[in-house]
């Protein structure tokens, strides 16, 4: 298999062309869930989603946090689904992410917050799918079909969705500015395929991925697909845990990648990295500020909350590269579908 012959590295170029279509498409429908989020204000905001989607809600849980002072959690879709309990949810808000939109849990879940009083959002790339159905407002992603198995386009698509509106909503312009121009930056990040990561982890059979703040999304995001599309055991850290007990099994040539934005957590993560490569693991970060740890080149957004969105893209051409490097057709991760539908 060569590298040119994947669905998913199609896809993967089709992110630029998709995040475009997006912001062009997509504004009505952000705007009108603008509308209903200022006249709900709400004082906290529930996530629902599985799988990558619920990586996009981790970055969608910092980004809310440190940009609008909103809290977010994470509820588990069973708590409808399956034990058919009934939150309190008055003066919250629901965001759903599901790409497909028809897994029946995630489906639940927002029929319930709905009725229990929250303004739910879902975003899906299937406007016509049942979470559409559920939900007050609903964010299409426009990213056109995704075939491979493994999500890239709709990951990135779902991310700039939500930063996007969290910027109308707080009125950033900044951050607004930097989402107008992440197609242009994307267009450099999907080329970017960190050679010199791909050959350390090519015999490996487990590493560790770091993040922290928006970027532990991405480090989340980011050992799914190593064990998705690599058949390679990851785990995803916090720069802030990993010292607390995993670092253990760090040494001998043990691979860690970091995942940095130029943010304030950015001092803290490289110094992590530096230790980590000081005990001998073979680590990698995307910042030049590591003194001891391999610096992988990152394309910067100019703005810290979409800097995930550049390195996930950088990481995604990587990594499929790094599957055909292994034998491994990316297409078609064993034991998985595309769609997969949990009650």
């Amino acid at each position: 298999m060569t590298q040119t012959e994947t669905q998913m590295r199609r896809e993967i170029t089709e992110i630029p062309v998709a995040v475009e279509r997006l912001l062009r498409d997509g504004t009505e429908a952000v705007d009108a869930a603008v509308a209903g989020l200022k006249a709900a204000d709400p004082a906290f905001i529930i996530s629902v989603a599985r799988g990558s989607s619920d990586h996009v809600a981790t970055y969608f849980k910092y980004a809310s946090e440190l940009l609008m002072g909103v809290p977010v959690a994470s509820v588990g879709p069973s708590v409808a689904s399956i034990y058919k309990a009934k939150l309190r949810l008055a003066q919250s808000a629901c965001l759903s992410i599901s790409q497909s939109g028809r897994s029946p849990d995630i489906v639940e879940m927002t029929r319930m917050a709905a009725g229990s009083g929250s303004l739910s959002v879902a975003v899906t790339n299937n406007a016509g799918a049942p979470l559409a159905g559920a939900a007050d407002h609903v964010l299409d992603l426009h990213a056109g079909p995704e075939l491979s198995v493994a999500a890239t386009k709709t990951f990135v698509t779902s991310a700039v969705a939500v930063v996007w509106l969290l910027a109308k909503w707080r009125g950033d312009r900044d951050l607004l500015r930097a989402v107008e121009g992440l197609p242009e930056v994307l267009e450099k990040a999907v080329q970017e395929d960190w050679p010199e990561f791909r050959e350390v982890a090519e015999p490996v059979n487990s590493l560790f991925c770091l993040g922290r703040g928006p970027a532990y999304a991405v480090s989340c995001e980011a050992a799914l697909k190593f064990k998705e599309t690599c058949l390679l055991h990851a785990e995803s850290y916090s720069s802030a845990e990993v010292l607390h007990g995993p670092v253990s099994i760090v040494g001998d040539g043990f691979p860690v990648i970091g995942f940095c934005a130029r943010d304030e957590a950015a001092p803290a993560l490289v110094s992590v990295a530096d230790e980590l490569a000081d005990k001998g693991g073979q680590v990698f970060v995307t910042s030049a500020q590591a003194k001891k740890a391999t610096c992988l080149t990152a394309w910067r957004t100019g703005h810290p909350l979409t800097d995930p969105i550049s390195m996930m893209s950088s990481f995604y051409s990587m990594v499929e590269r790094l599957a055909v490097q292994r034998g491994i057709n990316p297409d078609a991760p064993r034991h998985l579908k595309k769609v997969t539908e949990t009650v």
